[in-house]
């Protein structure tokens, strides 16, 4: 499998959020002209990018402290759910 080029950019807002078996969601949605986040997890965590998303067991699956950069839309939020152990969603914009 080819490996996707992300492109640059520089780093700009930044949230946190925790998370355990209750889902954490980012408090603010994304900037309005922010298309691309780099998305951090402390502990093994599903994800989920969207307009008002809730994290399950269903979503992508991240391993920890393994940074990911995810396309999203302007106004959207992330979300992230425990595998096996509470931690933080860390959410930052690329613009």
């Amino acid at each position: 499998m080819a490996q996707q080029y992300i492109g640059t950019g520089r780093l700009s807002t930044h949230q946190s959020k925790a998370y355990t078996g209750t889902a954490g969601t980012i408090d603010n949605a994304i900037g309005s002209s922010v298309y691309k986040v780099r998305v951090v997890v402390t502990s093994a965590a599903y994800v989920k990018v969207g307009d008002s998303p809730t994290a399950t067991s269903s979503d992508v699956y991240m391993a920890a402290d393994a940074p990911e950069y995810f396309s999203c839309t302007p106004g959207q939020k992330v979300s992230a759910i425990q595998v096996s152990a509470g931690g933080t969603l860390h959410v930052t914009e690329i613009v």
